[in-house]
């Protein structure tokens, strides 16, 4: 008889316990939702918060003005890093990135859209300028210096390399020098509205419903 009613005991406490475990949770749940701090769990997204890595940029954008992250504070950021010339991927992103914002409505004024050549040797600011509000009015072509865009690339771990050929390889086959592919990463990063990297889509695991989602997680925690 002792020994049932020590079992009835240490079963009744562990049902407390998980109770009380339960409710913590969901306790701290609302203490998150109510600070503003989205669950990391809801992201579809790669979630890359805290990373000492992708803090920020300083660049020229298609205007000719000189613009960092800090400037479109308040909003949620897109970010994608490609070229002009780009025959697939690079398009295919900036449509995706243009699809989100129309997916938001009214809340699309709170994303801003940016892309980042890799090769700056070719796409001018003008280049630019023709290029990316092309696929939304509101997007922005930034670009830098050779070694600018190689200090950004360090700072997101940004994969690319213009595949050139040697002038005498040229000359020989009659083939124009600024007639070349750049490879290169085609994830789109994405900034909370405080200026901070919190997400990246890879190309190969990313769709416009999945960065619409997240895109509304981040505008509903700011």
């Amino acid at each position: 008889m002792g020994n049932l009613s020590s079992s009835h005991s240490r079963s009744a406490s562990r049902r407390r316990f998980l109770v009380a475990a339960a409710a913590g949770a969901a306790t701290a749940l609302v203490a998150a939702c109510d600070r503003g701090v989205e669950p990391r769990s809801s992201f579809q997204g790669t979630d890359i918060a805290g990373v000492g890595w992708a803090r920020g940029f300083e660049l020229t954008d298609h205007t000719g003005h000189r613009r960092t992250l800090g400037d479109f504070k308040g909003k949620v950021v897109l970010l994608f890093f490609g070229y002009t010339n780009c025959p697939d991927a690079c398009p295919l992103a900036l449509s995706e990135m243009a699809q989100v914002l129309k997916a938001l409505g009214p809340d699309a004024d709170r994303v801003q859209g940016l892309f980042v050549t890799v090769d700056p040797e070719r796409d001018t600011p003008e280049r630019l300028a023709s290029y990316v509000p092309a696929f939304h009015p509101s997007f922005i072509g930034l670009r830098g210096s050779p070694q600018e865009t190689a200090e950004v690339a360090k700072e997101f771990k940004l994969h690319y390399q213009a595949q050139k050929q040697d002038k005498d390889a040229h000359s020989a086959h009659g083939a124009q020098q600024d007639s070349y592919m750049v490879d290169h990463s085609t994830g789109i990063y994405v900034f909370d509205t405080q200026g901070r990297a919190r997400l990246y889509f890879s190309a190969n695991k990313r769709s416009v419903e999945a960065m619409v989602h997240d895109v509304k997680v981040l505008l509903d925690a700011a």
